[in-house]
């Protein structure tokens, strides 16, 4: 009976080792045959192929930029990194982390009205509106560093300048329906009498496709895009995705990207709680945390001293793929998560790059010192929740009291289709994927001509906002 009762006891604390520490098992999520190696000079071919030689590794990519390679090990990743760690020629070796997006579905039990979050940012409002100011230029350009872009999409298509695939897809298109989403805050196309509006809708996009199909993606394909986006002047990336592992080559990627120029913001996470998240903890990208309608931090949104501001999350509406996507909702749709809080930021930086000849290390001081102190400032997140119409007078480019002009914002809005039942529920993020971003002219100094009777638009759909 003894070796009974010992038996049961050793099988429930292995059944409670293995449920109770899920985070930690999937933080460590890598490919199983590749590693990322960087070497201390740069090397002739037939000098790197005798290293991988030596490990009876061969050489499969190469991001030239940062004098890296992508190396397959034939399933010996942990040996090879022990191996090539100790050559004097080799600056660093880590395994290919996994990484995905950073999204949950929505819950309609707590479903708000459509884009609440324009009004909360005060990108709409009666008076104090951020568009009343910008709409944004379409010389500055977002690259969304995601699952892809539907380029057809009738809120998107004309809106896309470039495109890449870094990832292991067939297609640059959006398969899974998160890029496509995150695209439509950014800059959903406005004034077209049908859907939605971005925050930055006068902006161009560059679609990155630096996750593949199932929403998830390696380090190597992150950093490639970054590279690319970085070299071809993208002024802002949206990276609506990490991982819990830190990454040399990934943090290489965003500090050449960050001396480009480019504005990089990333998501928090949704494991809510207080570990970092990378790319979103890293020292040169702005980290945004997600708050519901009414300023309250999100249940599922990660929190800390390395996060830099909040922004809206909770049930946000806007484009999905109009043809078969992971959500089983077309055109139009909620989703929540700090993937969803990522892109007002974004569109808020395009914005900002719109009113003038602006740096990276600028735009950020806009955004971040013009910010609503809300609750949980500053212990959830280091400055407040964005506030667009603030960040954009601060730059003292124009004057705050605009003849407001009627461009005819459209009146109509899909109504959302009801979603299922289910609370959200945080996708687990284990590691980080490439990022690409797309060339950008130059950033011109537009005389702000103030756009609006957005109100109007924003009345018709949300009647009950306007009594």
């Amino acid at each position: 009976m003894l070796k009974i009762e010992k038996f049961l006891i050793t099988f429930i604390i292995f059944l409670l080792i293995l449920f109770y520490f899920p985070h930690k098992v999937s933080a460590q999520e890598f490919n199983p045959d590749e590693v990322i190696v960087k070497y201390r000079r740069p090397l002739t071919l037939s000098e790197r192929l005798e290293i991988h030689r030596g490990v009876t590794s061969q050489l499969t990519d190469r991001i030239e930029s940062l004098n890296v390679d992508i190396v397959k090990t034939n399933n010996r990743v942990k040996e090879v990194v022990g191996r090539l760690k100790n050559d004097p020629r080799v600056e660093y070796v880590e395994p290919n982390y996994l990484t995905h997006a950073f999204m949950v579905t929505n819950d309609p039990g707590v479903t708000q009205n459509l884009q609440w979050g324009m009004y909360k940012i005060k990108a709409a409002d009666e008076k104090e509106s951020a568009w009343n100011l910008s709409v944004g230029s379409a010389s500055v350009k977002v690259a969304i560093l995601d699952t892809g872009i539907d380029s057809d999409h009738e809120d998107l298509k004309g809106k896309i300048v470039s495109s890449k695939n870094c990832s292991n897809s067939f297609t640059a298109d959006d398969k899974y329906g998160h890029g496509t989403h995150v695209a439509g805050i950014v800059a959903a196309s406005t004034n077209n009498a049908i859907g939605v509006a971005g925050v930055g809708f006068g902006v161009s996009l560059i679609n990155a496709k630096a996750l593949g199909d199932s929403g998830s993606g390696y380090y190597s394909w992150l950093a490639d895009c970054l590279i690319w986006a970085a070299d071809n002047g993208a002024n802002v990336v949206n990276m609506s995705l990490g991982g819990a592992s830190q990454s040399e080559l990934l943090e290489d990627a965003i500090n050449y990207a960050y001396q480009k120029g480019v504005v990089l913001v990333a998501a928090a996470g949704n494991n809510g709680s207080s570990t970092p998240s990378y790319p979103a903890a890293y020292s040169n990208v702005l980290a945004v945390a997600a708050v519901d309608s009414t300023d309250v931090k999100a249940s599922f949104s990660n929190w800390g001293s390395w996060v830099d501001v909040a922004a809206p999350g909770v049930n946000i509406y806007s484009t999905l793929p109009n043809h078969y996507n992971a959500f089983k909702k077309y055109n139009y749709g909620y989703l929540s998560g700090t993937s969803m809080a990522t892109p007002h930021v974004a569109g808020l930086a395009s914005l900002l790059f719109s009113t003038g000849n602006f740096s990276n290390s600028q735009v950020i001081d806009f955004i971040e010192k013009n910010t609503d102190v809300v609750s949980g400032t500053p212990s959830y997140w280091q400055y407040g929740r964005i506030n667009a119409y603030k960040s954009l007078s601060a730059t003292n480019t124009f004057s705050l009291s605009p003849t407001p002009i009627d461009i005819n914002v459209p009146t109509s809005t899909p109504t959302p289709s009801p979603t299922p039942t289910s609370t959200p529920s945080p996708t687990v993020t284990p590691t980080v994927v490439p990022t690409l971003i797309p060339s950008s002219t130059p950033i011109l100094t537009p005389t702000p001509s103030p756009a609006n009777n957005y109100r109007s638009r924003f009345c018709t759909i949300i009647p009950s906002w306007c009594k």
